[in-house]
């Protein structure tokens, strides 16, 4: 049958709210559907939805069918460029030689954006070239769209209590139960922490998850979309997207930890997160320069595609 498991974070008086959410969202017979399984299909739909009106408009010259051709390989892009994004950037190579197979355990969790994003890019060029559309024109007309599924993919981190920040005294400030084991470690090296781990039986942490959600989902779909509202010239949609996301990453990366099995690169503070994004932070400023002279796609009415 159909069962709801929701578990509401607790909310304390004298201690910082602690996160601790079923990831299972609900039970079909024995199937477990899981929040953030859902957050990836609620995405996909929400893009779709807003890509189809954006198409009705004549924001791209192309008919439904074709849209949902795009729909589909974005959706793949999405999938495969992220899992060996992450399995490439974020993981020890030896899986290569010794367990190629692990590239398809995607139940073992790790997905990178970074790779997401060249998997979509990859889906783009390949869509435009068969459709005749200029590459550009049709990564402008994505970009706006994937902010929706940023967005929900960070509120599905925070659901599962993954990828939390550091320590932090902040009055939003939220305890992770799933980071106790760093919770010990940090305390036995910084002892100021330790009250803290005594009396709240957890450290209270940047929920860095929501930082990501409200800025490289809220702010940047309402800013994309904004601008986005009239034609624009070519590559400025898309740049600003690659200056945002990157600023937005590099940024949040600060207060977030590192992932376990890299750590720190260089510095004391340089993560994999923000050396991924500094090229996208030189792309977006290449783009916006070249849309300062790049022609405006003139708005097609969709009847005249049939």
């Amino acid at each position: 049958g159909l069962h709801w498991r929701f578990f509401p974070a607790r909310l304390a008086m004298t201690q910082p709210l602690i996160v601790a959410i079923d990831p299972v969202a609900f039970h079909l017979g024995p199937v477990q559907v899981h929040w953030y399984g859902l957050m990836y299909l609620f995405g996909f739909l929400g893009g779709w939805l807003l890509a189809e009106h954006r198409r009705r408009q004549g924001r791209l010259p192309v008919s439904r069918e074709a849209l949902g051709d795009l729909a589909f390989y974005v959706m793949m892009g999405v999938i495969v460029g992220g899992r060996l994004g992450y399995m490439l950037f974020y993981t020890d190579l030896h899986w290569v030689l010794h367990d190629p197979l692990a590239l398809l355990r995607v139940w073992d969790g790790g997905m990178s954006f970074h790779g997401g994003m060249l998997g979509v890019l990859v889906a783009g060029a390949w869509w435009s070239r068969r459709q005749r559309v200029h590459f550009f024109d049709t990564v402008d007309f994505v970009a706006p769209l994937v902010p929706i599924g940023l967005a929900l993919g960070r509120l599905g981190n925070f659901i599962n209590g993954e990828l939390w920040g550091k320590p932090s005294h902040l009055p939003w400030a939220m305890i992770f139960p799933n980071a106790h084991a760093d919770d010990l470690a940090w305390a036995a090296r910084h002892p100021e922490w330790q009250a803290a781990l005594a009396e709240y039986g957890g450290l209270p942490r940047h929920p860095s998850q929501l930082y990501e959600m409200l800025l490289e989902g809220v702010v940047m779909f309402t800013v994309l979309w904004c601008v986005s509202l009239k034609p624009r010239p070519r590559y400025r949609v898309s740049g600003l997207f690659a200056l945002l996301y990157g600023v937005f990453r590099f940024a949040v990366e600060f207060v977030r930890l590192p992932d376990p099995q890299l750590g720190y690169l260089a510095f004391g503070w340089l993560t994999m997160g923000q050396v991924l994004s500094l090229p996208m932070i030189l792309v977006g400023l290449v783009l916006l320069a070249l849309s300062r002279r790049a022609p405006v796609l003139p708005p097609t009415p969709a009847a005249s595609r049939g």
